[in-house]
């Protein structure tokens, strides 16, 4: 431990203008990440702020009991999973199938001009894509002059609770598809251009070529973020949610983030609140370690 000391000592004295500039970034994660944890305990408390945190009583798993025993738990849970699990289903792919047509596209005016138009819904404002999905969706909107020109009937496509998934989901991956192939495109420029070389003397196709050695090439870079992905599976924002859904579509559209809003924020019910939050999170942090573990010992391929 001492002969680590002394050479962490030595780094540092060596490339202190190094260290001095990782500082904001510790103090960053210091204030906002793991000093906010300490708070946390108010869901094991009756927490008032009349009384403050140090005077609110002690009442251990009270709320995760009654969250556990609210008529909400199941609903919430089962919506904030197929959410993100249909996300993960059709989403998590749809920047790997983009990066590989990408790549496969020869000229740059028309590669760099696809990049640029996939990559511009990631920049509009949350507020404003809820206003363009909801404009579009109302009875007189976009989607229902396409339905019609098929021969369907109009109707406001967001007060239909089983058409809030898809819509929810498809609007995900067109702004994020774009975004999303930037890692990926990244790990394709750094496949060797020998092994498509070599691919090519050996009588291999594109195709072949795409299954052998592209694939393969990114599949750690696919791993660990599908790792990340998971770990977020019950992590489902509830800006975009708030901003879409109305109590018509509660049943199919209410998560466990839109439910926290509303106790803690709405009802100002902090305490439990809380426990909710921390409850969703423990959950996450589960998936991670799991999906991690299975990965290390499928395919080698891991966080840690």
């Amino acid at each position: 431990m001492g002969q680590i000391s002394k050479t962490l000592g030595k780094d540092m004295q060596r490339n202190w203008s190094l260290y001095l500039l990782a500082v904001p970034v510790i103090l960053f994660y210091l204030l906002f990440a793991y000093k906010p944890m300490y708070g946390a305990l108010i869901a094991f408390k009756d927490f008032s702020p009349g009384r403050g945190f140090d005077r609110s009583p002690w009442i251990g798993l009270e709320h995760f009991s009654r969250f556990f025993k609210s008529p909400y738990f199941f609903r919430l849970l089962r919506n904030t999973f197929l959410i993100s699990f249909y996300g993960l289903i059709f989403g998590f792919p749809a920047p790997i199938i983009l990066a590989l047509m990408l790549n496969e596209v020869r000229h740059s005016f028309y590669k760099r001009t696809i990049q640029t138009i996939t990559y511009l819904p990631h920049f509009i404002s949350m507020i404003v894509i809820a206003g363009m999905i909801t404009d579009f969706s109302l009875s007189t909107g976009l989607f229902n002059d396409i339905i019609e020109f098929f021969g369907g009937t109009r109707f406001p496509l967001l007060q239909r609770p089983n058409l809030y998934r898809p819509i929810y989901i498809a609007s995900d991956i067109w702004q994020s598809v774009g975004w999303g192939t930037i890692i990926y495109l990244s790990a394709l420029s750094g496949i060797d251009p020998q092994l498509y070389e070599a691919a090519m003397i050996d009588g291999a196709g594109r195709f072949k070529q795409l299954l052998h050695i592209t694939i393969p090439s990114i599949m750690p870079t696919i791993i660990i973020l599908l790792i990340l992905r998971i770990g977020q599976l019950l992590g489902v924002g509830y800006e975009k949610t708030i901003l879409l859904y109305n109590p018509s579509t509660y049943e199919t559209a209410d998560i466990i983030s839109t439910y926290v809003y509303r106790v803690g924020l709405l009802e100002q019910n902090w305490s439990y609140s809380t426990a909710i939050g921390l409850f969703n999170s423990v959950i996450n942090f589960s998936l991670l370690l799991a999906a991690n573990k299975i990965s290390s010992k499928v395919s080698e391929t891991s966080l840690w």
